[in-house]
């Protein structure tokens, strides 16, 4: 990585990050072609765990292991659980643009819940481009005389957990490593989806294709979970957190190419709606940061 230029390392981590997930994403929603979503969860829970240990390893974290299961932790990814069992059965059953895109409404939504929680000021500018997002989200969501789909509820869900989950996470300690948090993430996950699984759904025998897809989709989990963590660790939060955004662009690509699905006008619209809310957030608070860094 030292051939990258300093500055260059920490957009292109986010964007190699970003990536990774949709790819991720992509083969979960082609394995639930044939089966549970549940069980795909399940199962590509089983490819990151295995993928993900040597990984830890490898990386020094021996005798950290146990950090895996510290309470706050463990609460953190409580939240990541439900926001994930939610999203993998809008993920199976709308297009993968769409149910991305209103994911991307979670940085808006941990602004909303720390300003509640915290008492942290939002100020009127940025609660207008907050609620610019929500009306973006209700464009690509698009509901109708009968209400909104299912499926679109559960990704909105899928974001108010994330941001749950975001929130929790201001509470884990800073010396847990962030690939410690991301694993064990992959192991709560992993519980919650088995039990899921069994609970609600019958075992469909994978196929060798399936089991290709969730190898792959457990793979690129891990290297999205490594490279968010260290997108944030070598760049600066104010040059790395607006590629966070890009996520949704490889989702509508993705959407294109491998799915022939392209959302519709005002899909688009709103998908642009929320992109442009959560950047310029993003770049009001790096000016602000700056200039009380000056001051």
């Amino acid at each position: 990585m030292h051939f990258l230029p300093t500055t260059a390392r920490g957009p292109i981590f986010m964007l190699t990050a970003t990536c990774s997930y949709v790819i991720n994403d992509t083969m979960m929603k082609l394995a639930t072609e044939g089966l549970p979503p549940y069980e795909v969860l399940f199962l590509r829970g089983v490819a990151a765990f295995l993928l993900g240990m040597p990984m830890l390893l490898m990386l020094g974290y021996r005798t950290q292991m146990h950090l895996l299961f510290e309470p706050r932790v463990l609460t953190r990814n409580l939240f990541e659980l439900v926001a994930i069992l939610c999203y993998v059965v809008a993920l199976a059953n709308m297009p993968i643009g769409d149910a991305s895109a209103l994911g991307q409404i979670t940085p808006l939504l941990v602004l909303l819940g720390v300003s509640i929680l915290f008492g942290e000021k939002i100020g009127g500018v940025r609660m207008a481009l907050i609620c610019l997002g929500f009306a973006g989200a209700l464009m690509v969501a698009q509901p109708t005389m009968q209400g909104i789909s299912p499926y679109a509820l559960l990704a909105l869900a899928n974001a108010v957990f994330c941001a749950a989950r975001d929130i929790a996470g201001r509470r884990v300690a800073g010396h847990i490593p962030g690939m410690i948090v991301a694993m064990s993430a992959v192991v709560v996950v992993l519980a919650g989806a088995g039990v899921m699984h069994v609970s609600t759904e019958e075992w469909v025998a994978p196929g060798p294709h399936h089991l290709l897809l969730l190898l792959g989709a457990g793979f690129f989990l891990i290297f999205g979970h490594f490279f968010i963590f260290m997108a944030y660790r070598i760049g600066p939060t104010g040059a790395v957190a607006p590629f966070y955004y890009t996520f949704t662009l490889w989702a509508v690509i993705s959407g294109l190419i491998v799915f022939g699905e392209l959302p519709n006008v005002l899909a688009l619209c709103g998908i642009a709606l929320v992109v442009a809310s959560g950047l310029t957030i993003v770049l009001l608070d790096e000016r602000r940061r700056r200039l009380t860094v000056v001051a």
